[in-house]
């Protein structure tokens, strides 16, 4: 049909994009045209040819796919993270890719200053910063550990640390994955505060509440939570698994707290054990996390995979891994979220984005299993049709759907898992995250929540990688 004839006839829709906006028309009567529109691509077209002529590709991301899909994760202790990891004194772990205390963001810097004052190395701020920016401290990221952080993620010694395996791939240190557990909301370490009432939580966390959980943890060694299982359920009662987690929370409570009851502790630290637990939204992510790191790190080192295995930034830089390139790091500037804001604060309170929590999306939850909690729209910003069309744009970005992760209403189709560098490129589209917003001044904390994108440049560098790697193969 001409250009004319679409004016001179009745009332029609012309559609460019995925279909999902089409069907969706057509379904209320609609007369759609559709046109085969796609943004423009990145990245030069010798380097595209060469990552999708690579013979080696296909067989590849199978494999990688399906290490993925397989991976489990069970809990199975709770442990300080001087003695899982072997992290030594004076030694700090943050999110995403390596940084120096002089390309440390505010809150990175406010939780590196809290995590020293909390281990007693540093006497006050001032003291704290004197002997991060001599390099007294050691940096690392908590990736180079198997471990992961939300928001800074920095990881002290005297933090008790989740401890998951992955059970079917058992034999390496691959199996293994850890997190520290979550404070709560508000002022806390994570976001940048470092005030009293964060170095109090610390301790009582130190105390009270990893030899609890220990305790309780250890008590159900011939039945291990499975947290995936939890993980997937979630996904059916209206969380997607990196902002909303409240379903997730209260499972994890209900599989701990016999456990917990049951620990030979004063009834005081029991009861406040519990009420902090119950009174947590975002507890169960801090075990979510390294259920999606055991799954994504299944993956590694799969010569000619085009497949992202981490996204994570440190709020400086933004951070990819893939599965061809093993260890290597592409990096560029983070991007700043878009979202919604917590009382008087604004976009000029917002830091660059920041965590470890984008492994979520990195499976295939999260952002981008955001039609499977349209509630989320209230925190991060948006509208329920935005939640429901991103799911649906992650799938062109994707090498697979994962069963285990079903979408209630999306016919219960598999969350769209394996994100494929070449999609990425060939399409211009960028995966889509949901994200807490830490306050850019250290000590500020929580500001926001909303969504963002890594910066392209992180694809195109991975992209040109991955050629140069098919071309000396």
């Amino acid at each position: 049909m001409t250009l004319g004839g679409l004016l001179s006839g009745p009332p029609a829709v012309v559609a460019a994009g995925v279909d999902v906006f089409s069907d969706a028309l057509r379904a209320q009567g609609a007369e759609v045209h559709d046109v085969d529109w796609r943004p423009p691509g990145f990245g030069s077209a010798e380097d595209i040819a060469d990552v999708a002529l690579d013979p080696r590709r296909a067989s590849a991301n199978r494999a990688a796919v399906e290490r993925i899909l397989a991976a489990g994760s069970q809990l199975v202790d709770v442990r300080p993270a001087a003695e899982v990891i072997g992290l030594r004194d004076r030694m700090l772990l943050h999110s995403g890719p390596p940084l120096t205390w002089e390309t440390a963001s505010g809150p990175m810097r406010g939780a590196l200053i809290g995590a020293c004052l909390f281990e007693g190395w540093a006497t006050d701020v001032e003291d704290a910063e004197r002997i991060l920016a001599n390099g007294e401290i050691t940096l690392d990221p908590c990736h180079h550990h198997r471990t992961v952080g939300p928001m800074a993620g920095v990881t002290s010694p005297s933090m008790w640390m989740w401890c998951l395996k992955d059970p079917v791939h058992g034999g390496s240190d691959k199996n293994m994955a850890f997190c520290n557990l979550n404070e709560g909301l508000g002022k806390v370490l994570r976001m940048g505060a470092f005030n009293e009432e964060v170095l109090t939580r610390l301790a009582w966390m130190r105390d009270v509440l990893g030899p609890v959980l220990q305790s309780a943890v250890r008590s159900r060694s011939d039945d291990p939570i499975d947290v995936k299982a939890i993980l997937a359920q979630m996904l059916q009662m209206g969380d997607e698994g990196h902002n909303r987690n409240r379903a997730g929370s209260l499972m994890a409570l209900r599989e701990l707290s016999p456990s917990i009851v049951a620990v030979d502790a004063p009834s005081s630290d029991i009861a406040a054990v519990l009420k902090f637990i119950g009174g947590n939204e975002h507890f169960y992510l801090n075990l979510g996390m390294p259920t999606a790191k055991l799954a994504m790190d299944a993956a590694r080192d799969v010569p000619g995979s085009s497949m992202v295995t981490v996204m994570s930034r440190n709020g400086t830089e933004f951070g990819i891994q893939t599965a061809g390139t093993g260890d290597r790091w592409f990096t560029g500037p983070a991007n700043t979220p878009v979202g919604l804001f917590l009382g008087d604060y604004g976009p000029d309170d917002a830091n660059p984005d920041i965590g470890d929590s984008a492994i979520m999306e990195t499976y295939g939850v999260g952002g981008f299993s955001m039609a499977a909690a349209p509630a989320i729209v209230r925190f991060v910003g948006g509208t329920v049709p935005d939640a429901l069309a991103t799911t649906e744009r992650m799938y062109q970005l994707t090498l697979a759907e994962n069963p285990a992760m079903a979408i209630p209403i999306m016919g219960f189709r598999g969350s769209p898992t394996g994100i494929d560098v070449l999609k990425v490129a060939r399409t211009g589209w960028l995966p889509q995250i949901n994200t807490g917003m830490a306050g850019r001044i250290a000590g500020t904390g929580q500001v926001g929540a909303g969504l963002v994108q890594p910066p392209q440049e992180c694809f195109e560098k991975a992209l040109a990688a991955l050629a140069e790697e098919s071309r000396t193969a």
